[in-house]
């Protein structure tokens, strides 16, 4: 049996900081509410009293009151990746300094629906979503839409949506990522994928090949298991043993240090020597002394910053034009690319 004193206490409330300040249940609500108006006298004993009792406001039941709050549903799959990591991290302490606050919803056992989490986001009256990794389906974003809830897409497309977009550049990166390999004279050339068929990782697949095919190279594409190091080692395994590739553009990361240490290890594979590797995000890892990746940054600040504005737009117009915002990706030349060494590599 739970003893007396182990009896969890109930919230200050807004009513008990109204008796200790001798004022009005409403001059308490009009204190806290930014332009609302009370006298400088009652304000003053209303925080005093506030700060004594340590009353805070409930923004879940304002948020009933005024039909939306200042609640961000952020949602995600494959969270524990390091670029995933790296946005959510900046992403929730923007949106904390701009006085918002992060509901998150890691979508990882949503199978391949994530409507479900979204659906349960809306119940908290949120003032927007922002979809960080995965696909929403269009049935689910059109119950946000209809609801009066802004959609904020990151790095994925839904065409005829009236939704906010913000996508890196990841043609520009396949296309640059072609462009070095065929000038440091790789001809066998190879994209290494998962089995995602992600608008982000499509693009960066795309692009190469068609940039490879216009310069008269063909490309072999392996797209299998999940976007991990893993999966990079396995692609290493299979198309090294196919033939000896000597270009090969990793559509992330961590794939890439999977092919890294795959082609190394087994195939004592000499990079750059014969062997060429881009990857693409930049993560923490690539900078490592044991791979020292050229790859292709995803400005993780100019990303917030693009998601920032748009909740700010959204705050101050009721309805302004949606938009699709570019944010341009970044060369990081280290030493996996032939002809690309970095200053540091060659000193």
């Amino acid at each position: 049996m739970v003893g007396q004193g182990s009896a969890r206490r109930a919230f200050v409330t807004a009513a008990d900081v109204a008796r200790r300040a001798g004022v009005s249940r409403s001059a308490v609500s009009r204190a806290f509410t930014p332009g609302a108006s009370v006298s400088h006298e009652a304000r003053e004993r209303i925080l005093r009293a506030a700060n004594h009792l340590g009353y805070r406001v409930n923004r879940l039941a304002q948020s009933l009151i005024n039909a939306r709050s200042n609640l961000i549903g952020l949602v995600g799959t494959d969270l524990q990746q390091p670029f995933h990591a790296e946005f959510m991290a900046t992403l929730s302490a923007a949106l904390l300094a701009d006085g918002f606050q992060c509901m998150l919803l890691n979508a990882a056992n949503a199978e391949r629906d994530m409507s479900a989490l979204i659906a349960r986001v809306l119940e908290y009256r949120v003032f927007a979503i922002v979809v960080m990794t995965g696909t929403p389906s269009t049935r689910i974003v059109e119950e946000c839409l209809n609801n009066g809830v802004p959609v904020i897409l990151v790095n994925k497309l839904l065409p005829g949506l009236a939704v906010d977009t913000v996508v890196a550049d990841h043609a520009a990166g396949g296309r640059l990522a072609a462009e070095h390999l065929l000038a440091a004279g790789c001809r066998r050339l190879a994209v290494v994928s998962s089995a995602a068929r992600t608008a982000s990782l499509m693009g960066r697949i795309n692009a190469f090949r068609t940039q490879a095919a216009e310069a008269g190279v063909s490309t072999r594409v392996w797209q299998e298991g999940p976007t991990d190091y893993r999966s990079g080692r396995d692609a290493a395994l299979s198309l090294l043993a196919e033939q000896p590739f000597d270009g090969v553009f990793c559509v992330t990361d961590l794939l890439a240090l999977g092919f890294l240490d795959a082609a190394r290890a087994k195939f004592g594979r000499r990079v750059p020597d014969d062997l060429s590797v881009f990857g693409f995000d930049d993560i923490p890892q690539a900078g490592w002394s044991a791979y020292q990746l050229t790859t292709f940054r995803q400005p993780v600040e100019r990303l917030t910053s693009a998601v920032m504005d748009v909740l700010r737009r959204r705050q101050e117009h009721a309805a302004p034009a949606h938009a699709l915002t570019s944010v341009p990706i970044q060369l990081v030349v280290r030493s996996t690319v032939r002809g690309l060494l970095s200053a540091e590599a060659r000193a």
